[in-house]
């Protein structure tokens, strides 16, 4: 039986190769766990009870580890969102009652309203909070 186990573990380590989710792993170790108990008994029904206990419990102790290590701390704000949080100049007043403003970011120009609709006169140094549509939500910076 134990060629039977080593079979099994390697076709669970190519699945895990073609599938990077490092899920399948523990069931081609705990199918290797199960081969080396094969030498010691020859009953089945025990050979599979030590692979899926070794199984799991390689899957239910090591996931945490894994993905602590594997965690992406790290998201990348794109197109429209990669500007919150830069720094901007007002290069047209911000006027909440006329709806007019805009903000040079990068070297583009955005439309912009102030954060509590407050007038931001030109030539301002400001901070994106967000994006409100296509509209920069700015504050001045203090």
């Amino acid at each position: 039986m134990w060629q039977f186990w080593l079979i099994l573990a390697g076709i669970f380590l190519i699945m895990e190769i073609i599938t990077v989710g490092f899920l399948v792993f523990w069931f081609s170790v705990g199918a290797l766990v199960a081969m080396c108990a094969s030498f010691f008994t020859a009953n089945i029904v025990a050979q599979a009870s030590i692979f899926v206990i070794a199984s799991t419990l390689l899957l239910f102790v090591t996931r945490p580890f894994v993905e602590k290590i594997t965690k992406k701390d790290t998201e990348v704000k794109t197109n429209a969102y990669s500007i919150e949080g830069k720094t901007a100049k007002v290069i047209v007043d911000v006027d909440p009652i006329d709806g007019k403003g805009q903000i040079k970011i990068g070297g583009e120009v955005w439309s912009a309203k102030s954060y509590n609709d407050t007038v931001i006169p030109k030539d301002t140094e400001v901070l994106v909070e967000k994006i409100d549509g296509v509209k920069a939500i700015i504050k001045p910076l203090n």
